[in-house]
């Protein structure tokens, strides 16, 4: 069931009218759907039923502390890639040992506050992170578990900006140095590795890089274990993908149903590190129409969201569907939906069919609920948007609409 809806032409979040959310918070505004986030995970996490699995949310594709705590009732974990996202989690009530901290650059402070939690285990990745958790581990009288994330060298056939897996992606270590590095791991004081880590990319839209990479890990981790490396996890990463215009990804019970396959005689834990698929289709941008303008080349819809508000489309040149919030009947132009910030790069959709706007009405962004406002900024000093938790009948605001004075209140120092 799809929980942005439209009834008589107008568009709902679960069961408020998307327009009375932007008339009482304004815009720009995130909507999320707490039935949407709570299937989705149910979904994914239940296509695994048939293997010891851990499912931690990958917390960079959204970070809001009204999600992660609607998803840590739901069981989850936590994939985490810094201190302040370990934070979060903790102040969310997720249990410490199931996090699991990813991420190329680790520092020694971020380092030392996860040994000080407990979290479940670090995903290494590069022999002088290795070297500094055992120094730090050491130190504070700590054992640290750790995996090593192993780079497989397989294309996910995805946006190169979000594909991790290859030779030339600056993650994991590749699969000729791994075996070194497990034995220096088993050598090390403060160390005792305890998994294997792999992640390829985001957005696939194909079981078949999984598998691929999945084939070369175990293969690894039976080399490992036969030499006396007590692995208990097999942590595969997330990636996979959601429809966002045309795609077609595997539905989670897919995915589950061929890795429960592939890895029925091994006994190791599965841990998988979902996140766009769990968020993605669960949140919309509402935004204002401020002004629209005709060139002789080109038609526009100026809105009062922009690239600081969603940056995907600037970067990725990503898709997302675009439409009124109140359905008026009119017939269709081909417009460019641009943001005001001061860059041509600033655009919602170029060359996109919508029915005629006009200054004033709301626009819904669809699949904006993974990696909006999570990489938003203040760029051209532009307060961030609010972000509203639906639930039924029940509005909460997730996150306040940041203020001008917002803006200077780490600066005023210099001032006064």
């Amino acid at each position: 069931m799809n929980h942005f809806t439209y009834r008589q032409g107008e568009l709902f979040a679960e069961n408020i009218p998307v327009a009375d959310l932007a008339a009482r918070h304004g815009t720009p505004l995130y909507i999320y759907s707490a039935a949407t986030l709570r299937r989705h995970f149910e979904a994914f996490d239940s296509a695994f039923d048939g293997l010891p699995h851990l499912t931690c949310y990958s917390v960079k594709a959204n970070s809001n502390l009204c999600v992660l705590g609607l998803l840590a009732e739901c069981g989850a974990g936590m994939d985490i890639v810094s201190g302040g996202e370990l934070h979060r989690a903790l102040s969310a009530g997720v249990d410490p040992q199931k996090i699991v901290y990813s991420g190329v650059g680790k520092r020694p402070a971020e380092i030392e506050q996860a040994l000080a939690t407990g979290i479940l285990m670090f995903n290494v990745e590069s022999m002088g992170e290795l070297d500094r958790i055992s120094a730090i581990a050491s130190r504070m009288g700590k054992t640290a578990h750790i995996a090593l994330r192993i780079n497989p060298d397989v294309d996910p056939k995805t946006h190169p900006y979000i594909s991790t897996g290859m030779k030339k992606n600056k993650f994991g270590l590749d699969m000729d140095n791994s075996l070194r590095a497990y034995e220096r791991a088993m050598d090390l004081p403060g160390i005792e590795p305890v998994g294997i880590d792999c992640h390829i990319g985001s957005q696939l839209t194909s079981i078949e890089p999984f598998l691929e990479a999945l084939d070369k890990i175990v293969s690894f981790g039976d080399k490992l274990m036969a030499r006396g490396v007590p692995l208990r996890y097999l942590d595969l990463g997330g990636g996979l993908g959601i429809t966002y215009n045309e795609e077609e990804p595997p539905h989670p019970a897919q995915f589950g149903e061929a890795l429960s396959a592939a890895l029925e005689n091994h006994p190791m834990t599965l841990i998988l590190e979902p996140g766009r698929v769990i968020v993605g289709n669960a949140g919309i941008l509402v935004t204002e129409a401020t002004y629209t303008k005709s060139t002789p080349s080109k038609d526009f819809v100026i809105v009062d969201a922009a690239m600081n508000d969603l940056v995907r489309p600037a970067l990725y040149d990503s898709y997302h569907a675009i439409g009124e919030v109140k359905k008026h009947g009119r017939p269709e132009k081909n417009v460019d939906v641009v943001g005001p910030i001061c860059e041509s790069s600033d655009f919602l959709a170029r060359g996109r069919e919508l029915p005629e706007i006009e200054p004033g009405e709301l626009l819904a962004v669809f699949s904006a609920g993974a990696y909006g406002f999570t990489m938003s900024s203040n760029y051209n000093s532009r307060p961030r948007a609010a972000e509203i938790l639906v639930d039924g009948d029940v509005a909460v605001v997730a996150r306040k609409r940041e203020t001008y004075e917002d803006l200077i209140a780490l600066e005023r120092d210099c001032i006064e």
